[in-house]
């Protein structure tokens, strides 16, 4: 696994795209702090740029890095069960398309998985998406990933292929008062 790892790290750090096995999904992702990475990423999908992209980060330190002000009960809020996405009202040291128009940013922290080993081992945030061109359905299965994806993303983790994914993170906007609504 840490030869996956190190492989994996040097083509972020080179700028190249994954396509990897996440907690939930099968993922697309990048290095979210380098903006021709991320660019190369919307083009990839055929996303428009107004859709701002997810980050996975490994931990409440990585976290504060690249958002303007954590609440208090950020560890409280961070405490489920199910994958959950939360968007802060202000990202910071991340691409544009992460970082949203408004200045928001939709950051999670995954479950143990292959992905938190390679964010840990990158030591910067990783763009997740799911692995569809936009407007399509999101693949369950590495099996029903698009044809277009697999020949034009950088790299394949070839992990976990049997695998029938979960269902992608649930989405909560955090307001400036602390509490929670739901967005997805």
């Amino acid at each position: 696994m840490m030869a996956e790892i190190k492989k994996y790290t040097k083509a972020l750090y080179s700028g190249k795209s994954l396509l990897y096995p996440a907690d939930t999904i099968w993922g697309l992702g990048c290095d979210a702090t380098n903006q021709k990475a991320v660019n190369a990423l919307f083009a990839l999908k055929k996303r428009p740029l107004e859709k701002p992209l997810i980050a996975l980060v490994d931990s409440v330190d990585m976290l504060s890095k690249y958002v303007a002000n954590l609440p208090e009960n950020i560890e409280e809020l961070l405490q489920s069960d199910r994958p959950t996405t939360l968007v802060y009202p202000q990202g910071k040291g991340l691409a544009n398309g992460v970082i949203s128009q408004n200045g928001n940013v939709a950051i999670r922290i995954p479950k143990p998985c292959f992905a938190l080993d390679l964010i840990s081992a990158f030591g910067k945030p990783l763009v997740s998406t799911s692995a569809n061109l936009s407007g399509k359905p999101i693949p369950a299965a590495y099996s029903e990933i698009d044809p277009y994806i697999l020949a034009h993303v950088d790299e394949i983790v070839p992990l976990e292929k049997d695998r029938i994914a979960s269902i992608p993170s649930r989405v909560l906007l955090l307001n400036p008062d602390g509490t929670l609504k739901p967005l997805r």
